[in-house]
């Protein structure tokens, strides 16, 4: 270990460095940091030369981060977080914590945990935020680089959805997956079979971080592929799709008993094993250094 050049850099500058890659702005960032502007821009200036490269390089009005600065802010990230977590030790009571607790899920994923989020939101005190955004804004890169708390989503999990290390995957809500289809449809008022399941077209929700799913795979190998009538962005898309056509949503049998998108429509078994599917919650492992974020995770993974 180089202690010399280690006793070199300012925490405070690594701070900042942290900061102006989540606001990509001085002013915000001073805001954040309840500093003078000029106060960042010299930690900037000084980080630049430690670490001899750009760093940013202004867009207009905004800071864009050189590929080397994306490259070292998960570093950065776990490293203040290792050092939050010396210092912020003890019970955490959320009646009084000031801050802003972040989560990302799709938009149906919030439909089945809305009761619980309004629920920990409810506990903190009226200084306090819950910033829940859409998993297309913040995923995993987000959770990397301690732009985000914890990610919630369904997944399969008979197969890894991530290589990352440093994420930690755990499943808070076991599910099994249906055919959804409307009233009047043609295989409504029977048994669904893989060569139904296959004559018809289907709708498929787009998601461009997890692996191909599973089931998709084992149906195509035994079976042979969907006919992929419509890309989504969501289930909610898809569901009212198969309100005014044919096509058939494969999708999550606990969001379609929950969202009202899926009302009306029949659910069906799914016709051939398509391996375990479940909802999970995703952290970087240095979050749970933070006290607010070890409530938030006992929270979420709480029964309801």
């Amino acid at each position: 270990m180089d202690y010399t050049t280690l006793s070199r850099i300012s925490l405070k500058n690594l701070t900042v460095m942290h900061v102006l890659l989540m606001t990509h702005s001085v002013t915000a960032t001073a805001d954040i940091l309840c500093v003078t502007p000029s106060s960042v821009s010299k930690a900037l200036s000084q980080l630049k030369t430690q670490l001899n490269d750009d760093l940013f390089f202004r867009r207009g009005n905004q800071l864009t981060p050189t590929q080397f600065a994306l490259s070292i802010g998960p570093a950065i990230h776990n490293v203040l977080s290792n050092i939050n977590g010396i210092f912020q030790q003890g019970e955490f009571s959320p009646e009084v914590y000031e801050g802003t607790l972040s989560l990302s899920m799709r938009e149906s994923t919030f439909e089945l945990f809305a009761p619980k989020l309004c629920g920990i939101s409810a506990q903190l005190s009226d200084k306090a935020r819950l910033n829940i955004s859409t998993k297309e804004q913040f995923s995993f890169e987000a959770l990397q680089s301690g732009k985000l708390d914890f990610l919630l989503l369904p997944h399969d999990i008979s197969q890894p959805p991530t290589q990352s290390k440093s994420l930690v995957w755990q499943t808070i809500m076991e599910d099994e997956m249906v055919c959804l289809m409307r009233a009047d449809h043609p295989l409504a008022q029977q048994d669904l079979t893989i060569e139904g399941y296959l004559s018809c077209r289907h709708i498929r929700v787009i998601d461009k971080d997890l692996a191909e799913p599973y089931f998709e795979m084992t149906l195509t190998q035994r079976h042979g592929a969907r006919n992929i009538a419509l890309m989504v962005a969501d289930f909610g898309s898809a569901a009212l799709t198969c309100h005014h056509s044919d096509y058939l949503f494969t999708c999550s049998k606990r969001w379609a008993e929950t969202a009202l998108q899926a009302k009306d429509l029949v659910a069906k078994p799914l016709p051939f094993d398509y391996g375990q599917v479940a909802y999970s919650l995703v952290w970087n492992m240095v979050s749970l250094n933070n006290p607010a974020c070890r409530w938030l995770h006992s929270q979420l993974i709480a029964e309801s």
